[in-house]
């Protein structure tokens, strides 16, 4: 009996002596984007593109509704020639416009291109200020309070959002 008490209060002790307290912070990352004139722009350039681009596809598929309505019209007076001829136009164009959108917004495209561009600079810079806050403060986890975390409350003590913005050289 006196053993395995013994036994039992050097595991807790053990158990104890390896539990260190772990520090961690939370930041607001829509707060710290909202605050970096170049995220700012860099969104506003994507919507632009974006914008183009999206013309561009819609007027390759107007043209191709407009040359299914013309095909409709006339198909009674069209012979099989001219007919399958029509429905190839009209399948090519839809087909063209359906590759210029995958060009521009597929996963891989030039929408996913520019923006990894314009907003990696961005990521690595704040990524390297919450680093150097982590490493000078002895933070081993710092979480996203504007993520789907699950985050329930998170005292303001631990935010360090504007500290991030300071070190980012940009004042709030």
């Amino acid at each position: 009996m006196i053993r395995k008490f013994i036994i039992c209060t050097l595991l807790a002790l053990c158990g104890f002596t390896g539990v260190h307290a772990q520090k961690f912070a939370l930041l607001d990352m829509d707060y710290i984007l909202k605050n970096i004139p170049a995220y700012e722009r860099a969104n506003e350039q994507l919507a632009q593109v974006s914008k183009k681009w999206q013309a561009e596809v819609e007027a390759i598929q107007t043209e191709a509704q407009t040359m299914y309505k013309d095909y409709q019209k006339e198909v009674v007076f069209l012979s099989q020639e001219q007919k399958k001829a029509r429905q190839d136009a009209i399948m090519e164009k839809e087909r063209e416009a359906s590759e210029l959108k995958k060009k521009y917004f597929g996963p891989e495209g030039e929408l996913f291109k520019k923006r990894t561009a314009l907003m990696s600079p961005i990521q690595e810079e704040i990524y390297n200020a919450v680093s150097e806050i982590a490493d000078l403060r002895g933070y081993q986890l710092v979480l996203d309070r504007a993520s789907d975390s699950g985050i329930i409350f998170g005292s303001p003590k631990v935010d360090i959002s504007s500290e991030v913005l300071s070190r980012l050289g940009y004042s709030n």
